[in-house]
């Protein structure tokens, strides 16, 4: 199974500061590029727990009797850490976004350079895909999904085609979408804003921001005092939420502070984010909007 190389690979495995006796979490396996650098610092006694929700992601388990692959969504980690005996860990590694293997297979509907049917579940076992949210979401829901997670300034004028080209046939493959939006796709502007437009969709399919969500706060249950979290995200939705949460501990608003002014956050971020180099982005186009935040846990 082709997967690209690992984006910023010595530097968030180097944020996790590993201690070759620890246990840790790489909560995006993909192609297994991160965990195989954590399994090469760690002895005989280290440990790595992967997670991958998507199937095509089995093939390329790594044979190692230090290593487990889970074949579930990172939102439940702490569930399945717990199934296998593990109460806290060293540190967690995550690299969020689509894998370039998904990129890659046409038919899995996540790239706007193929034909495809709308597809983009990153789990392939769920029944809920973009064909669903083209199709059946009501125009206020559609515009929503288009302007909150696709930050698109013509979400309104979007979501009324959509809604008006399926009414003489359902939207059933990318190019049936791109021929809807089309009056709102200058040729100088297509690929930019049709990427925005499957980016929209495709977090509401995945559910990706509550995941990840869900994750983070779970992250800090089962993190050693000292553990680190190294994370890397793609948009800014997704940044936004890991740098509030290692800031603050809280997605929104600011941390109460005790009678004396101090305030009690379970993270403290460690250095500045760190982005990839005009190198690697050269040979890795997929490093391009990478953007590394590392934090131990207080």
């Amino acid at each position: 199974m082709e997967y690209h190389n690992p984006v910023l690979l010595n530097e968030t495995v180097d944020g996790l500061a590993i201690n070759p006796e620890g246990v840790y979490v790489d909560v995006t396996f993909g192609g297994g590029g991160h965990s195989r650098e954590i399994l090469n610092r760690l002895n005989e006694n280290g440990k790595l727990i992967a997670f991958d929700q998507d199937t095509d992601a089995l093939e390329n388990a790594i044979d190692d009797s230090r290593f487990l692959l889970i074949n579930e969504n990172f939102r439940f980690l702490k569930r399945f850490l717990r199934f296998y005996g593990i109460t806290e860990v060293d540190g967690i590694l995550g690299d969020f976004g689509v894998s370039s293997h998904q990129f890659d297979v046409a038919e899995r509907g996540f790239s706007t350079r193929f034909e495809a049917e709308l597809d983009m579940r990153m789990n392939q076992n769920d029944s809920f895909s973009a064909y669903d949210v083209v199709n059946a979401y009501e125009e206020a829901k559609l515009r929503s999904v288009l302007s909150q997670y696709g930050e698109l300034r013509a979400a309104a004028g979007m979501a009324r085609v959509i809604c008006e080209a399926r009414q003489n046939e359902p939207i059933k493959s990318s190019e049936q979408l791109k021929k809807a939006l089309g009056r709102f796709l200058p040729k100088h502007k297509e690929n930019k804003i049709l990427a925005q437009v499957y980016q929209a969709i495709r977090i509401e399919v995945n559910q990706e921001l509550d995941a990840l969500k869900e994750f983070l706060m779970q992250s800090v249950e089962v993190l050693k005092k000292e553990g680190r979290l190294s994370l890397i995200s793609y948009h800014s939705l997704e940044d936004r939420l890991v740098k509030r949460f290692m800031r603050n501990g809280m997605f929104e608003g600011e941390p109460e502070k005790d009678v004396f002014g101090r305030v009690e956050v379970p993270l403290k971020p460690v250095g500045k984010f760190i982005i990839p180099s005009e190198e690697e982005i050269k040979t890795n186009n997929r490093a391009r909007s990478a953007k590394l935040r590392i934090a131990k846990k207080l």
